[in-house]
């Protein structure tokens, strides 16, 4: 599965440095790609690569799919995990 930048999706100059369920989908799949396959995979977040990514939240697009509170918390929680992973092997 691929996951590019949508168009129109408009660049972010900020850097995602720890993911919360406020963190803007796009923004988060554009700079850690590895977390578009965990929720693409893991979790069936396949919006990680539509428009509506430009624009939703984690939590807003878990939301959508039917996630509660607790199940996105561990969503959170398992999405830093895979970015501190990253940041180490750089």
């Amino acid at each position: 599965m691929c996951y590019i930048r949508v168009r129109g999706m408009p660049k972010s100059s900020k850097k995602v440095e720890k993911i919360t369920k406020k963190t803007n989908l796009g923004e988060l799949v554009m700079e850690y790609p590895e977390a578009g396959r965990v929720l693409a995979e893991e979790y069936g977040l396949h919006c990680v690569g539509c428009m509506a990514a430009s624009f939703d939240s984690l939590e807003q697009g878990a939301k959508i799919h039917g996630y509660d509170d607790k199940k996105i918390s561990e969503m959170v929680k398992e999405l830093n995990q895979v970015i501190k992973k990253k940041r180490l092997s750089e």
